[in-house]
């Protein structure tokens, strides 16, 4: 697709804020259910290492999940607080990071309005994700205006808070490339007033599902951050191995197992070349390599776990740190509202 040409002729309206001492991160999670395994490898794990050197932004997008799970909202302020529990005892800092809930800054919503205006439906519905999860989630109707404008009003999340550097996982990577192309037409068209993001993706492999599958709240094959070691133990103990492994004395494919990708994960050098060796030459079975694994996941969950049991003896004190963060978000999104209101002359 052509882009659009550099923006020449009008005047200056609103510049972009001044750069950042530090590089500012925003990115959230959908408030679903509660966060899993995939979630702790795959985003929390490199948030906590993002706020020694940056300004983090993370938002927990409660309008994102209606966006699929609008036929039923019982449970929204119930998930809500799952996740800001889970982020806390990961060890997101409300001291060094903003935490917020979506809904409580409303100029999300503003924002992803006007930029609505701009975007033609094509860009839209070329999504991958668009027609991947309408043919996914076949129990539930996607063919809705908000489920198609799912990547605007991520790109509004985004460029509120001017954010230079966006980490997501490698399927949310053309929404950022999306929300370029939106920040450039924004620009072309009214001056030069949104910063243009970056999508960036961590270094941890995506962990699979205890069937093999991708790892997913929908498909009951999640260990949750929240599950106890007594639920915890069985899932990993029932977890699907090599298919072609059905006896202790066949000699296994590590490559093709799940329950190796955790092990590349949770436990250390030795024990995954240990594993990798003796499984291809049959010299363990699979409940011996899964009582490794099952070792050393609870050792890393343990300080999680006494984390979160603290937090949630005291839920008051999660939402009082939402509240906070949504007070300071606002600060930094009207900032951004009031360039993006004179630059389309609205005020």
């Amino acid at each position: 697709m052509t882009q659009d040409q550099p923006h020449t002729g009008s005047p200056q309206v609103g510049e972009p804020s001044r750069p950042h001492r530090r590089g500012r991160i925003l990115s959230g999670h959908r408030p679903t259910g509660r966060l899993h395994l995939g979630h702790l490898v795959g985003a929390l794990s490199s948030w906590v290492d993002l706020q020694d050197d940056h300004e983090c932004f993370y938002t927990i997008v409660d309008w994102h999940a209606l966006t699929t799970h609008y036929a039923d909202t019982s449970d929204l302020q119930q998930n809500i607080l799952e996740v800001a529990t889970d982020w806390l005892a990961a060890g997101l800092d409300p001291e060094r990071s903003t935490l917020f809930v979506q809904s409580n800054v409303p100029e999300h919503a503003e924002l992803h309005l006007l930029l609505s205006m701009l975007v033609p439906v094509p860009w839209l519905e070329r999504v991958p994700s668009y027609k991947e999860q309408q043919q996914q989630l076949t129990d539930r109707d996607l063919t809705t205006y908000g489920f198609l404008g799912y990547p605007v009003l991520q790109a509004a999340d985004i460029v509120l808070y001017d954010a230079t550097l966006v980490p997501v996982g490698e399927d949310q990577l053309p929404h950022i490339e999306l929300t370029r192309e939106i920040v450039r037409r924004f620009n072309h068209l009214y001056g030069p007033t949104l910063v243009e993001p970056k999508g960036c993706t961590t270094d941890v492999a995506r962990l699979p599902g205890t069937d093999g599958r991708k790892m997913s709240k929908s498909y009951g094959n999640a260990i949750a951050l929240a599950d106890p070691p007594e639920e915890i133990r069985p899932k990993v103990l029932q977890m699907l191995t090599d298919p072609a492994r059905k006896r202790r004395t066949d000699p296994g494919n590590p490559d093709i197992c799940p329950v190796f990708a955790f092990h590349k994960v949770f436990s250390n050098a030795d024990e995954i070349a240990h594993v990798d060796r003796e499984c291809r030459v049959a010299g363990i079975g699979c409940v011996d390599c899964k009582k490794i694994l099952l070792a050393n996941l609870e050792q890393r969950l343990a300080p999680h776990a006494e984390r979160r049991a603290q937090l949630a003896r005291d839920p008051d004190s999660v939402r009082d740190i939402l509240r906070e963060g949504a007070r300071r978000a606002r600060e930094v999104a009207q900032e951004t509202m009031q360039r993006v209101r004179k630059a389309l002359h609205l005020i």
